[in-house]
């Protein structure tokens, strides 16, 4: 099975330094936006995909929350979200 996934139309932001990382990882496992998302909803994080949008996009700013359940979800730790980041 091929899974397509669309590619970013705007450039990355700067509020947050690991948006672009969860975007690679999630793609990465050929999880879907809206899967993920929903993933995060079960696990208690209140966020709509225009929210989660933005935060792959590095246009807002990423709580601590999202970043623990975006690593239990990956199952990864914290740490390798911020892995190669550059400030």
């Amino acid at each position: 099975m091929v899974i397509f996934l669309k590619t970013r139309k705007r450039a990355y932001g700067d509020t947050n330094i690991v948006g672009r990382r969860v975007e690679f990882l999630r793609k990465e496992r050929g999880i879907s936006q809206k899967d993920f998302i929903s993933r995060m909803q079960t696990m208690g994080c209140d966020i709509n995909p225009t929210s989660y949008s933005k935060l792959e996009g590095q246009v807002r700013i990423a709580t601590d929350k999202e970043i623990f359940v975006i690593a239990q979800i990956l199952e990864i730790s914290v740490d390798d979200l911020f892995e190669d980041q550059k400030i």
